[in-house]
């Protein structure tokens, strides 16, 4: 053990070009391998081992050791998991970056849509407002239109990308983002500043086996995946409290307009 630990190359068994490259430790397979100075190195794959054949000197090191990448943690479980607040923790704890995701893409459409979207931030309609409405139209039909028109001229006025429609297509209705999509999020927290030095904790990505492969393809790999798994009587305990306050504003708010309706109703016969 000693013997083979002596003659491997100065990233050992991860490749040495996605490590000058892309500063991300990918592990090399034993096919890709290649003989240098009396040692070996291994490569994610044959175009890389060419790659350091070509320049051997450029991927090895000399009179320093070959800094290693920070740190990159994939943090998944179920909605409800308590991922965020793990995550936050660690993030503080290790002095890297915390990263939500569904939050950073709410963030990247959200000047246009000008409020969060998904099941989430999705309101029961109310017909009570609908009625509120129409007899508020009665009461004061010029200041209404004025307004609907102002509102329709906005709306006219947000237009989404393709790129910001498949975003918004993923939180509302899960839809699969493409890899050209992912391309402009995802890279950047591996390849650029500055969390390419710092490191980062990925709270809830990859959600699905196609965004794994993603990964993979890509040669993003983390160096750490947590998966946390709780009871459901434990989701259930977190996620309910909330929801069942959202209800009750839900309810308290359909009160006062039947109220407001009544009122409406009675000036309206005067």
């Amino acid at each position: 053990t000693k013997e083979k630990k002596r003659h491997m190359g100065d990233t050992k068994h991860f490749c040495p070009v996605s490590l000058k490259e892309n500063f991300v430790l990918y592990p090399g397979l034993y096919e890709h391998a290649a003989k240098y100075q009396e040692k070996i190195y291994y490569f994610s794959t044959s175009e890389y081992r060419d790659k350091f054949l070509k320049n051997p000197e450029e991927y090895v090191a000399h009179n320093e050791p070959i800094q290693a990448p920070p740190l990159r943690v994939c943090l998944l479980g179920t909605h409800g998991a308590g991922k965020t607040t793990c995550a936050r923790q660690i993030a503080d704890k290790l002095g890297i970056f915390h990263i939500q995701f569904e939050e950073y893409l709410q963030e990247l459409i959200l000047p246009k849509t000008k409020e969060k979207v998904g099941p989430d931030f999705d309101g029961e309609p109310e017909e009570d407002d609908n009625k509120m409405t129409i007899l508020s139209q009665e009461l004061d039909n010029f200041s209404q239109t004025m307004a609907k028109t102002e509102a329709e001229k906005s709306k006219q006025e947000v237009e989404l990308t393709d790129e910001e429609e498949a975003i918004k297509a993923n939180l509302v209705d899960n839809e699969a983002l493409p890899p050209e999509v992912l391309d402009n999020i995802v890279l950047d927290w591996w390849r650029k500043e500055p969390f390419r030095s710092t490191g980062f904790i990925l709270d809830g990505f990859p959600r699905t086996l196609d965004e794994a492969q993603y990964l993979s393809e890509r040669g993003l790999c983390p160096d750490v995946a947590v998966y946390i798994q709780v009871e459901e009587s434990d989701v259930l305990d977190r996620l309910f409290p909330p929801r069942l306050k959202k209800w009750k504003e839900r309810q308290y708010r359909k009160m006062e307009n039947k109220k407001k309706l009544k009122d409406l109703k009675a000036k309206i016969r005067v």
